[in-house]
């Protein structure tokens, strides 16, 4: 990690931001040529994601373990790259039924800055440094900077602060050698290229961000046994459509029947770990869930945990 040069340089040196000669003259397209060009290139991000799975999985890593401890997962950027963060954080409790303080986001303007444009907040690193410090970032916390460019003075003033406040930290950025990069212990650089609309980074560069983002979560989430096998059996049930699909889950994974499935949920509380457990172990409900609380958690530990234990 080396310490970041915060001038912003030359926007047109950056991949991001050149003409994209496979979108030249867009203006002048069909609907079904503006789609097939769009779609072709979208095609390319996937690609570009594979390129740095290696980079990733270490980020899994290094987050899984910050949480495991009672860390955080902090997400930090501005515009588009911010509300990829947001998106990623706010969407964690409805699927793995975390603690909405385990995965955060702060994005320059606050949460109004989700739903209208604030970007005149990109260039302030005083306020990047002040928001990041108002969540107190720490040794057991990760936090990822994400930013196309590479460059925005706000998220690279954010996690130089983390980073000197003994957090870990990440850049997800779309152009190598950026401040950011620079500025973090590691970086996942996920090269898309141009944007079909030339520096309009909500395009490839925002949904490379969103699948990025993805894995890191849902990577993290599945190293601390958040899923059972591929089913997400800490599903929140709020609504009838979520009562329903923990019975589905709950019998995907035991090969028990809906009915049967229903009943032993009730019996559990309505809690699907605790039923998985109590099923796959063949306990009761109070052992279940000493098992789980063993176990950190992490519902397949537990279930082997459960046979260990007595009554």
């Amino acid at each position: 990690m080396r310490k970041a040069n915060s001038k912003i340089g030359d926007l047109g040196r950056l991949t991001t931001e050149r003409p994209n000669p496979a979108s030249a003259d867009l203006d002048l397209k069909s609907p079904l040529e503006l789609a097939r060009i769009i779609n072709a290139e979208d095609a390319k991000v996937a690609k570009a994601v594979e390129q740095v799975l290696p980079q990733i999985a270490r980020a899994i890593q290094v987050i899984a373990e910050a949480l495991s401890q009672g860390g955080r997962l902090i997400y930090v950027g501005t515009g588009t790259s911010g509300r990829m963060g947001a998106l990623d954080a706010s969407e964690c409790p409805p699927t793995f039924n975390s603690d909405p303080r385990m995965v955060q986001y702060v994005m320059a303007g606050g949460p109004k800055a989700l739903g209208q444009a604030v970007e005149a907040n990109e260039d302030s690193r005083e306020q990047g440094r002040k928001d990041i410090a108002q969540r107190k970032p720490g040794k057991h916390d990760v936090v990822v900077g994400i930013a196309a460019s590479g460059r925005t003075p706000y998220t690279i003033a954010a996690l130089e602060y983390a980073c000197r406040h003994g957090s870990q930290t990440i850049a997800l950025v779309c152009n190598r050698n950026s401040p950011l990069e620079k500025a973090t212990h590691f970086a996942i650089v996920v090269e898309v290229g141009p944007e079909v609309v030339s520096g309009s980074t909500r395009m490839k560069a925002g949904t490379a961000q969103k699948m990025v983002l993805n894995m890191l979560s849902t990577g993290a989430m599945t190293r601390l046994g958040y899923v059972y096998g591929n089913l997400m059996v800490r599903v929140h049930q709020k609504n009838a459509k979520l009562v329903e699909r923990a019975i589905r889950i709950l019998a995907a994974a035991t090969g028990l029947s809906p009915a049967k499935a229903r009943a032993c949920l009730k019996v559990a509380g309505g809690q699907v770990p605790v039923a998985l457990v109590m099923t796959q172990a063949g306990v009761g409900r109070k052992r279940a869930e000493r098992a789980l609380q063993a176990a950190h958690g992490h519902v397949r530990y537990a279930i082997t945990r459960a046979l260990e234990l007595e009554d």
